[in-house]
C-alpha cells in the first residue's frame, strides 16, 4: 500500500512539474480573443536588421491585414513598431461601412502598449479623428513623463500602471470589462507579440508568406531578437491556407502550449 501512495505522490509532482514547464495559458480569465497578424519572407524576417519599415509584400496582403483589423473590436500596437512604422490604424471606406452595417463603431478602439511612455504626440495616429477612426487607448506605467501625460490628456485615455512594466494580463481584462472587446487585431511588433505568447495570451496567428529572402542574423523573426527559446514550444494548428500570386497566406489556431 505504501508503495502504491508513493507512486501516486511521485505521479502527482510530475504532473504539476510538467504544467509548471508551460508557460500559463489565461484561458480561466475573461479577456478578447486575440489575433494576430504577420507578414514574413521565406526566411522568417519581418524586417531587416535596422527595424526599418519595408514594403515587401503585395497590395492583397495589405487588404488582408485591413480587413483582420476591420473584423476587432480594437487594433493592438506596441510602441517601437508605432514609432517606427508612424501608422494612423485606420480602415478603407469600404470596410467602414461594413462595420457599421454589422453594428460596429466605425473603426476599432486603437490600443498603444508603451512600458516607458515616451510617446510622440505629433504621431500620425494622434492627428487623425477618433470619430472616424476610433479612440485611443494608452497603457503605459508611472514612467511616462508628465510632459507627455499633459500632451496626450485630450488626444488618448491613459491607463497608467504603479508597475514598472505593463501587465498585459491585466490590460486585455480592462478592454473586456471596460470596453467590451471581445476581439482584438494584434499588429506587432514582435516584443510584444512575443510577451503575449509567452504569457498564452493569442488565440490565432495570420502570417503571410512572402517571396523574399532577407538573411542576417540581426533581423528579427516574428519573436524578435532574443536567443531564448519560447518557456516551451507553441502548437499552431493550420485552419486555413491560400495562395494568391507568389503569396501565402496562413491562418493558425494556437493551441495550449506543452
Amino acid at each position: 500500500m505504501k508503495s502504491k501512495s508513493r507512486s501516486k505522490v511521485r505521479a502527482a509532482r510530475a504532473v504539476r512539474a510538467g504544467r509548471e514547464a508551460s508557460p500559463k495559458r489565461s484561458t480561466h480569465i475573461s479577456r478578447p480573443f486575440v489575433s494576430a497578424t504577420f507578414a514574413m519572407t521565406v526566411d522568417g524576417k519581418i524586417t531587416t536588421r535596422d527595424f526599418a519599415p519595408v514594403d515587401f509584400t503585395s497590395l492583397e496582403d495589405k487588404e488582408h491585414l485591413f480587413r483582420q483589423r476591420a473584423l476587432a473590436d480594437a487594433v493592438m500596437i506596441g510602441h517601437s513598431t508605432l514609432k517606427r512604422d508612424n501608422v494612423r490604424l485606420g480602415l478603407p471606406a469600404e470596410l467602414v461601412g461594413e462595420r457599421i452595417k454589422r453594428g460596429q463603431t466605425p473603426g476599432p478602439l486603437r490600443v498603444i502598449v508603451s512600458n516607458e511612455g515616451k510617446i510622440d504626440n505629433q504621431l500620425k495616429i494622434f492627428q487623425s479623428d477618433p470619430a472616424k477612426t476610433g479612440p485611443i487607448l494608452v497603457f503605459s506605467t508611472r514612467r511616462m513623463p508628465k510632459e507627455v501625460r499633459a500632451a496626450l490628456a485630450d488626444k488618448a485615455i491613459l491607463h497608467l500602471s504603479d508597475q514598472r512594466d505593463v501587465d498585459l494580463v491585466e490590460i486585455l481584462r480592462t478592454l473586456r470589462r471596460d470596453y467590451k472587446v471581445r476581439r482584438i487585431a494584434c499588429e506587432g511588433g514582435p516584443i510584444l507579440f512575443r510577451s503575449l505568447l509567452e504569457l498564452g495570451l493569442v488565440d490565432e496567428l495570420n502570417l503571410t508568406i512572402a517571396p523574399y529572402l532577407f538573411g542576417g542574423v540581426g533581423a528579427p523573426t516574428l519573436t524578435g531578437l532574443s536567443k531564448e527559446f519560447l518557456p516551451a514550444s507553441v502548437h499552431c494548428v493550420m485552419k486555413n491556407m491560400r495562395v494568391v500570386g507568389d503569396e501565402c497566406f496562413l491562418t493558425y489556431r494556437i493551441r495550449s502550449c506543452r
